[in-house]
């Protein structure tokens, strides 16, 4: 009954995380993307002031969180016009990604496209309903049968950024299956390289999805960009008949977020600094870290957005967390996102300062070891 999934993927870590602690100077962990910095005092304060909170929260949004991301999405994903009904928090975004394919009522039978480099909880999805998952990039590919269609822009593990050609093509073959299109977007805030300075699009863009949002879901997350992964606090934008029928189940369920996280992400979004000297803090990190890496000899994919460097020394991944939990470093093999990822490995970025220049202070003295 209960052993539709398997083992916990970071499990198979562990043996590995134990031969990076027996280095000299202890393991410097970079497999889990979990924000290391202090949440933003404006944040706290926010919740705070909000603790006096004895009534249930409503699980369709208060009218103030829902003009928060109304607001967010026309400032900083260049989508304007979202009518309220359109809007909805939820406990974090892995939950809301997991519990999808059951709340629409998919099972045996029915498909459930992720990326071929995928983020964990979309194949859980599948698993938690009994249908099957198919792993696939390409629109023209997708199965007739296929009832949820996912997204991941930008990516993770690999920061693939979906240009606006892309997603309009996702869309537009979404459309034609009568599947839902449901797209990732937590790292949105976070481009690098040509993105740095550029609006990374989001399907609900009008040049992508056109005048209606229908069949489209936006899912975001605060944790990384606010270093809010304590709080749980997400949401999702769609179609306003999607969201009503999702809010239903969501009462029926009991998954309602906290009223005082709800004001959280209200301030959170108002507030673009604290975003912005969080970019800078990972961008730092990024270039110290991409530069030792680089010089160790691996070679970089995407990685044009997000909080990991997705890279390869063109061998099995687990050889090349092996030769990592060498140096006392800790990395995440590719098999975790899906057979199409077998040579490579994240690094993340969510560490500290010292850890990141310990990390590369110990590539830059192995590389002459690299032959061996």
């Amino acid at each position: 009954m209960f052993d539709r999934l398997p083992e916990y993927p970071w499990e198979q870590l562990k043996p590995y995380s134990a031969k990076a602690a027996l280095h000299e100077r202890g393991a410097v962990d970079l497999s889990v993307g979990s924000p290391v910095d202090p949440t933003p005092s404006i944040i706290q304060d926010a919740l705070s002031a909000s603790s006096n909170a004895p009534g249930y929260p409503s699980t369709g949004g208060s009218p103030e969180f829902k003009a928060a991301v109304i607001e967010w999405f026309a400032r900083r994903r260049g989508v304007s016009g979202l009518a309220p009904a359109q809007v909805m928090p939820t406990i974090g975004s892995k939950e809301l990604i997991s519990w999808l394919p059951l709340m629409m009522g998919l099972g045996p039978g029915d498909v459930v496209v992720q990326p071929k480099v995928a983020y964990t909880a979309y194949v859980v999805g599948a698993a938690m309903c009994g249908a099957e998952i198919v792993s696939e990039d390409d629109p023209a590919l997708w199965p007739a049968n296929a009832k949820l269609i996912w997204i991941n822009s930008p990516g993770n593990p690999d920061g693939r950024v979906l240009s606006v050609a892309e997603m309009k093509a996702a869309v537009d073959r979404a459309r034609e299956l009568g599947a839902l299109l449901a797209s990732d977007e937590c790292y949105a805030e976070l481009g690098w390289d040509e993105w740095a300075d550029q609006l990374i699009p989001s399907v609900l863009d009008p040049r992508v999805c056109g005048d209606s949002h229908e069949n489209v879901l936006a899912v975001y997350s605060l944790s990384k960009q606010s270093n809010l992964a304590g709080y749980r606090a997400a949401f999702a934008v769609g179609e306003a008949s999607l969201i009503k029928a999702l809010v239903n189940l969501r009462m029926h369920s009991g998954l309602n977020t906290p009223g005082p996280v709800q004001r959280v992400i209200a301030v959170a979004l108002a507030d673009s600094e604290h975003v912005q000297i969080a970019k800078e803090l990972y961008r730092e990190r990024r270039e110290v870290l991409l530069a030792a890496v680089r010089e160790f000899g691996f070679e970089l994919s995407a990685s044009q957005a997000g909080l990991y460097l997705w890279a390869t020394l063109g061998e099995d991944c687990w050889k090349t967390v092996d030769r990592m939990a060498d140096l006392g470093i800790v990395v995440v093999p590719g098999t975790f996102y899906g057979q199409h990822s077998t040579q490579h490995v994240r690094f993340s970025l969510t560490a500290t300062d010292a850890d990141i220049a310990e990390a590369a202070v110990r590539l830059r003295d192995a590389i002459g070891l690299r032959s061996l």
